[in-house]
């Protein structure tokens, strides 16, 4: 079965100041995202910061997360990095600690061509035999993959998906059908942009890569089951529970809210990685009210 379908969660990854991971605290985050029913775990992404850890605590964090819902949940584990013979030893690393699929983003800091970043996405896919995603991250990266360059990576051995923003019109029809013309059928297409995910899915997307449901798992999948099965006033009516989340995500970047959430909710004691700051108390308040809202959603 595929890794890169349904609801997959993605968890901040707690550390102290020096960066190196807490595993027992990741533990816990993980085991209750498995306990909800999670499809996958995306560990090490964007609100994992892994750009933020080095390859020791990268790997640490893998074995420790393998311990806790290895073969019973499916882990995604991001190993994007600068220099392409890193993101080798990266992708090594997952696999060899026993992770189930990989997730790269074009990582740099000299604009890429796009046959410097076929060449990088190759290069990563045949270090193991792992199924990779392809993480198409431009608000971050920098790098925006042309269709033309999403078919010709779909159709490398290993690379199994990718995982896309939200498109600036918001038609994802048009632009699912426009990416899987030429695209072999197994080829999974998920997004991510927690506001607009549930869209996406009644769409046709393959995958939710979701901050939220990494944090809330609970309410994450109400929503994810409702969009699969197509019911549009109920996936209006859990979504309209979220919207002071989306919202703080917008204005804030998810990853600043996520960490005051899991203060919040008490699942962990951990701050983002500098120079990140966290969020003011004033705006604590205001998570901790958005939160609020998703309470009717969350298990008694």
């Amino acid at each position: 079965m595929t890794p890169f379908q349904g609801l997959s969660a993605f968890p901040i990854t707690p550390t102290d100041a020096r960066g190196r991971v807490d595993t027992d605290a990741l533990g816990r985050l993980l085991e209750r995202l498995h306990a909800a029913g999670v499809d996958s775990i995306g560990l090490l992404g964007s609100t994992g910061g892994y750009m933020y850890l080095t390859r020791e605590e990268r790997r640490r964090a893998i074995a420790a997360a393998v311990r806790s819902v290895g073969g019973r949940t499916s882990l995604i584990v991001g190993v994007g990095a600068l220099r392409t013979d890193e993101a080798e030893n990266l992708a090594h690393d997952a696999a060899s600690e026993g992770a189930d699929a990989l997730l790269l983003a074009p990582v740099s800091y000299t604009p890429l061509t796009e046959e410097e970043a076929y060449q990088h996405f190759v290069t990563v896919a045949q270090a193991t035999d792992l199924p990779l995603c392809i993480y198409n991250n431009p608000g971050t990266t920098h790098f925006t993959f042309s269709d033309a360059l999403l078919r010709r990576l779909a159709a490398v051995p290993n690379i199994k998906a990718v995982k896309m923003p939200l498109p600036k019109d918001m038609d994802f029809k048009a632009e699912l059908d426009r990416l899987r013309q030429g695209s072999p059928g197994d080829f999974a297409i998920g997004y991510s942009g927690d506001w607009g995910s549930a869209d996406a899915l009644l769409a046709g997307a393959d995958a939710w890569y979701s901050v939220v449901g990494g944090l809330v798992p609970d309410p994450a999948l109400k929503l994810v089951r409702a969009a699969q099965a197509g019911n549009l006033a109920e996936v209006r009516r859990i979504d309209s529970h979220f919207q002071s989340l989306w919202e703080l995500f917008k204005e804030f970047g998810s990853i600043r809210v996520v960490y005051a959430a899991a203060n919040i909710l008490s699942l962990c004691e951990a701050v983002p990685p500098r120079p990140i700051l966290p969020l003011t108390d004033v705006d604590h308040r205001r998570v901790a009210s958005a939160l609020d809202a998703l309470s009717g959603l969350m298990p008694r």
